[in-house]
């Protein structure tokens, strides 16, 4: 008998005829979703003004979207594999689509905030759907090139959000930046609708209600412990009980994982050197790129006396040389010939050396920032294919959307914590270095306290010297992580080789 879709391996299964049209379609879709993570920020003060917004308020309208978004990635992903990748595709757009509509139209700030987080819950379905489509739709010898062009939409979505927000809002009001999503959604309704085959887990094994419950609450706690700790300390009691309940919560979620017959993430897949391989690679990628972006703005800002606008502007660099590498398909071409191994060694090499040149020559001057943003850039196109396709190839393709709801947490997990250590390490170097009678929570704060010129051009030099500590630890960070990711890929690979290559010698006695 024939096998339905649902049925059929899409790692072993023919590339659908429409494929790179559909990629281009869930691309679209995926970069509005990237876009809304960073598009708010430029808003603020027309939000402040025109909702009377408060600070607390403009926090939540912010973080109400990745909070609610990275809390639900792996319950997006499990319910994709068990109700069907499309459907939940499609949910995820007109979920996205209605909540758009209702941010541009909100008339208070806490409209606005709910608003926000009914987009996180379409956006944590896109995300995790849009890869797990993309394994589906392409064979073996072009997912990896598919990948990369899938990865290339989150730099880009980062770099060109800003730029979109202030255009936007030089000739509209803040709610357009919302409502310019709507058609996007609507022409990926019907594109998906008309172009994109069902696919879930034949086995339509019970839903684990109780894991998704944990692991949403455990997720969201962790990020805002995170995306908290900056403004409120990081060794408030607000900051340590999230992150002590977050922490909590998850390793409940990983023993009630480890003691059910139908779990919403095999924690036996943590058993696979290949796939603990990648997720290390997968989470370091993401701690020095989100750690280092972080530094990079106070850097261009505080330190070489940009503009924010144009701040963001001259990280563009990093963000357009993934998107050139990775659409020449250079990262996809690599992989056969090096292994998957080397292409992480190599990309993550890359990105410490970035990190470094950025530490060692930014300091004076934009050109030795320019030229670590673009070695960073290709370390980034170079890795991040790799180990997305690794972390997907070692899940069981049914579980595709778990997988990709996995890829998910790992970025935002990694963003976060680069974030966190690497500006603990900068504050840590900063207050070293500035005279106690200055005092030290902040270079605004250390600037306003300095009696003269010379003492604000120290406590300008002592920042800049954190930034420098703190970037090279960074690049330190990602060099050892990603040589020991590359160690256990490449022990993975040769314990996958080993019985083949005994029952050819077997064969051949």
């Amino acid at each position: 008998m024939t096998a339905t879709v649902a049925e059929q391996n899409p790692l072993s299964s023919p590339s659908h005829p429409q494929r790179w049209l559909i990629l281009g379609v869930i691309c679209l879709a995926q970069l509005t979703v990237l876009l809304d993570n960073t598009v708010l920020n430029v808003a603020i003060p027309s939000l402040t003004r025109e909702l009377d917004a408060s600070t607390a308020d403009v926090q939540w309208m912010i973080n109400a979207y990745s909070l609610v978004q990275s809390g639900l990635l792996l319950t997006a992903g499990s319910s994709a594999d068990r109700y069907g990748r499309k459907k939940m595709l499609i949910a995820g757009l007109a979920l996205f689509g209605i909540g758009s509509l209702a941010a541009g139209l909100a008339q208070t700030s806490l409209q606005l905030i709910a608003a926000r987080a009914g987009m996180g819950i379409g956006g944590a379905l896109l995300m995790t759907t849009t890869l797990a489509v993309v394994v589906q739709i392409f064979d073996e010898g072009e997912r990896v090139k598919a990948i990369g062009i899938w990865s290339t939409v989150s730099s880009l979505g980062f770099a060109v959000g800003p730029l979109v927000g202030g255009v936007m809002l030089d000739h509209f009001w803040w709610g357009a930046i919302f409502l310019i999503n709507i058609p996007v959604a609507v022409i990926g309704l019907v594109a998906v609708a008309r172009l994109v085959p069902e696919s879930k887990n034949p086995r339509g094994e019970r839903p684990d209600l109780l894991g998704a419950l944990l692991s949403t609450i455990g997720m969201a706690s962790v990020v805002y412990a995170i995306i908290s700790g900056p403004e409120h300390g990081w060794t408030s009691g607000r900051v340590l009980l999230t992150a002590f309940v977050g922490v909590a919560v998850l390793t409940v979620f990983v023993l009630w994982e480890l003691h059910i017959p139908y779990p919403m993430l095999d924690m036996h897949f943590f058993r696979n050197q290949k796939f603990v391989g990648a997720v290390a690679g997968a989470i370091l990628v993401a701690f020095g790129m989100g750690g280092s972006l972080f530094l990079l703005t106070q850097q261009l800002q505080f330190v070489l006396g940009y503009e924010p606008l144009e701040a963001g502007l001259r990280t563009a660099p990093l963000a357009l040389s993934v998107v050139a590498l990775n659409l020449t398909g250079l990262g996809a071409r690599l992989v056969p010939r090096l292994g998957t191994p080397v292409t992480i060694a190599a990309g993550m090499s890359l990105l410490a050396a970035g990190l470094a040149a950025i530490a060692l020559l930014g300091g004076d001057g934009y050109g030795g920032m320019l030229l670590g943003l673009v070695v960073m850039g290709a370390g980034i196109a170079l890795a991040m294919p790799a180990m997305a396709n690794a972390i997907m190839s070692a899940i069981p393709p049914e579980k595709a959307g778990v997988g990709a709801g996995v890829n998910g947490t790992l970025a935002e997990f990694g963003n976060g914590l680069g974030v966190a250590v690497l500006g603990a390490v900068l504050g840590s170097r900063f207050a070293s270095l500035v005279p106690a009678a200055v005092g030290a929570a902040s270079l605004p704060a250390a600037l306003a306290s300095a009696g003269d010129a010379g003492e604000r051009a120290r406590i300008t030099d002592a920042f800049a010297s954190g930034l420098e500590t703190s970037q090279l630890f960074g690049a330190v960070a990602v060099l050892v992580g990603g040589l020991l990711a590359a160690v256990l890929l490449r022990r993975a690979e040769r314990a996958e080789s080993a019985p083949v290559d005994s029952a050819g010698r077997a064969a051949a006695a």
